[in-house]
């Protein structure tokens, strides 16, 4: 696999983490769990924050 092949299945699996959250956050507010919002933000968070390397890599 090339690196490019590799950075662009990188990002998309940090993405779907991101929809995933996303999901989980709008669960917990529906079922007005504010424990399991504030856990969702942070891990929204955490994968944003996981996300700034990728974006910030130089080209090898």
């Amino acid at each position: 696999m090339s690196p490019a092949t590799g950075k662009k299945f990188e990002i998309a699996g940090w993405l779907l983490f991101i929809v995933s959250a996303l999901f989980f956050i709008a669960s917990a507010i529906k079922g007005g769990d504010w424990l399991s919002g504030l856990g969702g933000l942070f891990f929204l968070i955490a994968c944003l924050v996981f996300l700034v390397p990728v974006f910030r890599r130089t080209s090898d």
